[in-house]
């Protein structure tokens, strides 16, 4: 059975850090892609990082949103520097891309990644 395991979230002032991990289970995760999105109070659902199965990394969130991955513990990071009140989101890490595409069913947060977590909420106070 596939499982991505989320970290807590929780709440932090702007200007906080915070790193959200996902522990993986049930795929050989060192020959996964992996990213997380988010879903915005409102607003759809965004691929926020990506990292490739061979570590390198895209972070859409540029100088601020970090992804990176620890095979050895099959677990993928987002440390999220100098948070701000509209990176207040459901985060959701995934697994296996398939596109680059993303939308939201039923309020929840999809794309084309083959396996998901089941959210984590993030919220920043201003």
């Amino acid at each position: 059975e596939v499982q991505l395991v989320e970290s807590v979230g929780g709440s932090v002032q702007a200007g906080g850090s915070l790193r959200l991990s996902c522990t993986a289970s049930g795929f050989t995760f060192d020959d996964t892609d992996m990213g997380w999105y988010r879903q915005r109070p409102g607003k759809g659902c965004d691929l926020v990082s990506y990292i490739s199965k061979d570590g390198t990394p895209s972070d859409s969130v540029k100088d601020r949103f970090t992804i990176s991955r620890d095979n050895a513990k099959n677990t993928v990071y987002l440390q999220m520097n100098g948070l701000k009140p509209e990176d207040t989101a459901v985060y959701y890490c995934a697994a296996g891309r398939l596109g680059w595409g993303s939308w939201v069913s039923e309020e929840k947060c999809y794309g084309d990644f083959h396996y998901w977590g089941q959210g984590t909420q993030v919220t920043v106070s201003s």
